[in-house]
């Protein structure tokens, strides 16, 4: 009896064993065989393994729906985008796996294309909206003189970054898998600095569109940047307006969409040595600005600061002792207008910065959105309740310009954090820009009649250092960020190192985008005055300027710069 139970249990032992080794050995064979891994020893093998034959029996075998079937129509859309839209290279042969593959392959380059173009069309809208804002924070005899610097901001700057501006910025920022590869911008202009590390200070491809920059994937690249660059132009004809020459702001305009703006833009996504500090000396993933807080927002608010401070305030700004005088805007409500285009135009902004819609992570655009609508939203109460508490009563336009601080605040972090997160940045936005306009106005004595310099300057910077706090190490955009593997984390969620690297980004923005900004706008000023006539700027800038009226039918009179009191 005892022999055969132990025979019994040598039968059972063999048994498992054999079970074990068939549950260890089908699910490899299995994965093998349906996708073999490269792995780096495999690789360096003189010999691979050799990959299953495929044939082409089945794909040829599969057939659509018939003409007849398509003539009634697809109401149900069942019918529609199948085996017969596929493109097929040799009609004799029929359809192959290539075709297949490369159809998929283009559909997916395609997706990115679309959406970056839609996004692109989208910030290029935002236009629009920086001019209705400007202009409504502007008294109504300046009206024509302001849109009209907001209108061509556009043509001068559209103009210098297609001359040159895009090949500093994106000329050596290739690859980019999100849009094909963009091979053609394939230069940097290098030298070993620090610990003998590579330092990329500009691109060196892609001069007019020409050359090998005639390229499907680098034209959308073109248009998605160059709207950028229009956003950060133009936030500085907000600080400047109601006294700047036209013809100064047409110089001013050229040279930051030329050379100040493709350089920092270079140095941050062009594959230029703030990006790198991660690679070269492990801060983190680099300097990180996903969509612009920094690159886009700081350097047009900065030089708006630099610009003012050559200016000067407007006339009757500040009384003798140093006080400043209200000067309100002629049209409230094209303010909140405003404040809404640009609204919806950031959600091709910080969305759009994936620069696709299909693999690599970009399926977080849902989350980007999301982040964008709460940091506006908080933002836009925190301004406010702090006008509110203080003065007694809600400012609208403090209100549209907290909205605008908290997507200037998230718009750097904004495919980073997470919803908890959005809205604690967009809410400290909301009160930094408050604080902010106040020291400027009141401490520096620094006239911007929109609040540009703090909605975008201030806030902007906020937003660089904030990647640096509250990125929570979740966003994967195919595995790695600036070269560095993994998700960017910041100081909260475990990695100090990052926020050193946003540190640096910002001290870059101050010390050297300000000076190169102050000092070639003193230079104009020299060369040509950057300020108008105290007669033209008392008249207003419309007719000396641009020899028609935005408002001809009306008659323009100067506020009181008394309030009255209340009933």
């Amino acid at each position: 009896m005892l022999i055969r139970i132990n025979r019994s249990r040598h039968r059972l032992t063999k048994l498992l064993v054999l079970l074990l080794a068939a549950a260890w050995l089908l699910p490899t064979t299995f994965v093998l065989a349906q996708a073999p891994a490269a792995s780096p020893s495999a690789a360096a093998s003189p010999a691979p393994p050799k990959s299953v034959p495929v044939t082409t029996g089945d794909i040829r075998g599969i057939s659509g729906p018939s003409a007849a079937d398509q003539a009634k129509g697809d109401p149900g859309g069942t019918i529609t985008g199948t085996v017969n839209d596929i493109p097929v290279t040799d009609t004799k042969a029929g359809l192959s796996l290539a075709d297949i593959v490369n159809t998929v392959g283009q559909n997916r380059i395609a997706i990115n294309l679309v959406w970056t173009l839609v996004t692109g069309y989208l910030v290029m809208f935002m236009q629009a909206g920086f001019a209705a804002v400007e202009t409504g924070l502007c008294r109504a005899k300046n009206a024509n003189h302001t849109f009209m610097m907001n209108f061509m901001v556009y043509g001068w700057g559209l103009f210098a970054y297609w001359v040159m501006g895009f090949a500093l910025q994106q000329g050596g920022c290739a690859p980019n898998t999100n849009l094909g590869g963009l091979s053609p911008l394939n230069s940097e202009f290098v030298f070993n600095f620090i610990g003998g590390k590579p330092w990329g200070l500009f691109g060196e491809r892609g001069f007019f569109l020409s050359g090998p920059a005639y390229d499907v994937g680098v034209m959308v690249m073109f248009l998605f940047q160059m709207v950028f660059m229009d956003t950060a132009a133009t936030i500085v004809t907000g600080a400047a307006a109601e006294r700047w020459k036209f013809l100064a702001f047409s110089i001013s305009t050229f040279f930051l969409a030329a050379i100040v703006y493709p350089l920092y833009g270079n140095w941050a996504w062009g594959g230029g040595w703030t990006s790198q500090l991660g690679v070269n000396y492990g801060l983190g993933h680099g300097y990180c600005d996903f969509a612009g807080s920094g690159v886009v927002h700081a350097v047009g608010g900065i030089t708006a600061l630099a610009v003012s401070m050559i200016i000067g305030p407007r006339i009757g700004k500040y009384t003798r002792t140093g006080k400043a005088n209200p000067m309100p805007g002629h049209d409230m409500t094209m303010v909140l207008i405003g404040c809404f285009i640009l609204a919806f135009g950031w959600f091709g902004f910080n969305p759009g910065s994936t620069l696709g819609a299909s693999g690599n992570g970009n399926l977080r655009i849902g989350t980007i959105a999301v982040n964008t609508m709460l940091a506006g939203c908080t933002g836009s109460i925190a301004s406010l309740l702090y006008m509110w508490i203080r003065f007694g009563k809600p400012d609208a336009s403090m209100a549209g310009n907290g909205l605008l601080a908290g997507l200037v605040a998230i718009t750097a972090p904004s495919g980073f954090v997470n919803t908890v997160g959005a809205a604690i940045i967009g809410f400290a936005a909301g009160m930094l820009v408050c604080l902010s306009v106040e020291f400027i106005e009141r401490v520096l004595k620094v006239d911007d009649p929109v609040g540009a310099i703090s909605v975008h300057g201030t806030c902007g910077l906020w937003g660089v250092i904030s990647v640096g706090l509250f990125a929570d190490g979740t966003s994967n955009y195919g595995g790695s960020w600036n070269g560095v593997n993994g998700n960017v984390t910041g100081l909260f969620y475990g990695d100090p190192s990052q926020l050193v690297a946003q540190l640096i980004g910002c001290a870059t923005l101050v010390g050297i985008i300000f000076t190169l900004s102050y000092v070639f706008n003193w230079l104009v000023d020299v060369v040509v005055g950057q300020r108008v006539s105290a007669a033209t700027e008392l008249q207003g800038l419309d007719i000396p300027e641009m020899g028609a009226l935005g408002y001809p039918e009306f008659q323009l009179v100067s506020a009181s710069l008394e309030v009255p009191a209340a009933d």
